[in-house]
Formats: C-alpha cells, structure tokens, sequence
C-alpha cells in the first residue's frame, strides 16, 4: 500500500510523492545521475555517502537485483529518489526487486515526484540539501534541511583493516577510501596481489608491505576537509618513496593536494556513465564514468572534460590520476588502459630497483 511522502529542499521549494523501500524521515545532500543503466552500482557505490540519489533517468530498477554487480556490500546513499521504480523486473540473473532490496537494507526511496523539474532546480541553482519527511514539510524540516553538513565521510567508508585480494605479482597498496569492488577486481585480472589499507594507515606500514605500486580509491566527502589533513600527509610520505602512484576520483584529488594543488566544488558536480574527457596528448575523446562533486584546480591537465573545461587527469612522471572511473568502463573498455600504464610503471620501477 502506497503511503505519501514528500521533499522540502533548502530552497524551501517542496515536492510530494511516494515512499518505496523502506520508510523514513532522511537529510541529506541531494545529487542526480544520469545513467540510463547502472543503478546497482550507484546504489553501492560508497562514494555517495551522506547523499541523497536522484536518478534523471525515469524507470529504475528494470533488470532487478543482481548482486554479483555490486561495488561494495552495502548502499552508499542515505536515501533514493526515482520517478518509476520497476516493480516487476525481468532478467536471468535478477535475484529480486529494487524496493525490497532498499527495505531489506533499511533505505527509504522517494518516488512519483516530477524528477525532471528536481534535476533542472539543481542543475540552475546547484547541488542543495534536502529532507524527506511522511508529513507536509514544516519550517523545522526546512532548518534541518539547511543546517545538515556531510562529516567523516571516508572514515565511515574507509576498511577497519587490511583486506587481501589475488596472490600475483607485482603486490599493490590501496589505500582505501571507499573503494569500488572494480578497482580491486582490475588489478587482481591483471596478476596482482592487492592489500586493501584502511584510510588512516601510516606511511611506513604500507611501505613495510613492500608493494611495488599505490592506488589511491575513490571515496566522499570534501577532498580538502581537514579531516583528510592525515591522509594528505601519508600520501606525500609515499611519493617521495619513487613507487608509482595512480590516483581515481578522491584519489586523484587528494594526490593532487598532496602535489601542492587546491580542489574546489562543482556547482552540481559529474555523475554518470556518459561524461566526455578529452586526452589531452592525443586529442582523442573518451565517455567515461563519473562521480564527485569537486574538481581539482588546474590549467588544463592530461584529461579534460569537455563539457566544461575542468581538469580530469594529472600527470607527475611516476605518479598519475584520473577523476573518471576506468574501472567501469563506460565506453564500454575505452580507458582501461590506464591499469596497464599502472602496472608498466610498476615493472619498470622494479627492474630500476633491480638493476
């Protein structure tokens, strides 16, 4: 049975509709996405903690719930707004339906709102708090709605300790921010031995790991919040030990502050899985992945996203980043050559330590 539900943003603006999933009054950042696909691994996706997800696309959830494509064991989002979710889904390797699996997991969905007018409020106004409440919005919504603030986002994401992964070589150190299972898996497929740290991991255990590479995650939050001061540190530390780096998303722009950059937020930020980066060595452009809400400051870089100029990629000579996801491969393999570059660097550094 259909109970209603509604949306205060803190504009004031306020939207009915509503509840799948599980009910709840929830506050949060609200961010949209525009995938046509690939709800299973927004959903999963930890880089999204503290938000709440608005899908452009209007049906979700068609194709079910497929575990084996999930990005991490547990939702990333505080809350999910679409205008149709599937309640019938048809796929040979659905394992259910999207509102129950939010139930289950005790994330409350909004639905049947005019999502196309939410996408273009934030799209002219930028990216904005919001509540969702069972009741007719009041001016007590609206102050929580403004007052909310996202706090120790990667420490909420980030492992409680070190997880292993394949048992190749060359050994990589990840430092993790709320990684994306892809990363892991790009690596292992490509022979390594993966050792997942936890983000507030000293420098000198991770060396003592004796990895011949570092990959820095995605996660969320404010890359320069305070909170990360540590992190940025760390990374610094590990730099200056030669062993190449490769930075995703978070990670390229706390290398980049690591590196002496500055980052700053996007008025509604890039998430989905047709963002264009232009390679600025071949002129070649690439779809990509997205997802992050702030942007490194740069003169150009090595990517550059070409719907609005803002840095993408950073290269420092044994160490480089991206902001998109190669992992994900959205077009759909176009830039996973960016993990053989990685393990190139790798061999090359150990034959220089050989030698």
């Amino acid at each position: 049975m259909s109970q209603k539900a509604y949306l205060i943003l803190e504009n004031g603006r306020a939207f009915e509709g509503e509840y799948f999933g599980a009910r709840g009054e929830i506050t949060g950042e609200i961010v949209f996405t525009t995938g046509m696909t690939g709800y299973l691994e927004t959903l999963t996706d930890q880089s999204y903690y503290g938000q709440i997800v608005l899908q452009t696309f209007p049906l979700i959830g068609n194709y079910g719930i497929i575990p084996s494509d999930f990005e991490s064991a547990s939702v990333g989002a505080r809350a999910y707004i679409v205008k149709h979710p599937c309640r019938g889904p048809s796929n040979f390797r659905s394992e259910g339906d999207l509102d129950a699996f939010l139930r289950e997991r005790g994330i409350t969905g909004l639905c049947g709102l005019d999502t196309r007018e939410l996408t273009r409020i934030i799209r002219e106004n930028g990216v904005m708090n919001g509540k969702i409440t069972s009741s007719p919005p009041t001016d007590a919504d609206l102050a929580e709605a403004k007052a909310y603030s996202i706090q120790g986002a990667v420490a909420a994401v980030s492992a409680r300790a070190v997880v292993k992964a394949g048992n190749g070589s060359p050994r990589v150190a990840l430092m993790d921010f709320g990684v994306k299972r892809g990363m892991v898996d790009a690596l292992v497929a490509r022979g390594c031995e993966v050792w997942s740290f936890p983000h507030d991991t000293p420098a000198r255990e991770i060396m003592r790991a004796e990895p011949g590479g570092v990959m820095l995650s995605n996660g969320p939050g404010d890359p320069a919040d305070p909170e990360n001061a540590g992190i940025i540190e760390t990374i610094r530390v590990l730099a200056q030990s030669g062993r190449p780096i490769f930075g995703i998303c978070l990670g390229h722009q706390l290398l980049a502050l690591a590196k002496g950059y500055s980052t700053r937020k996007l008025k509604f930020g890039h998430r989905g899985a047709n963002q264009p980066v232009k390679d600025m060595s071949t002129g070649r452009v690439y779809i990509t992945s997205q997802n992050h809400g702030y942007a490194v400051v740069a003169d150009g870089g090595s990517f550059v996203n070409v719907n609005d100029g803002t840095c993408e990629g950073l290269d420092y000579g044994d160490s480089f980043s991206v902001q998109f996801h190669p992992e994900a491969r959205g077009g759909p393999l176009d830039t996973a050559f960016l993990f053989d570059r990685f393990m190139e660097m790798m061999g090359a550094h150990a034959a220089r330590q050989e030698y």
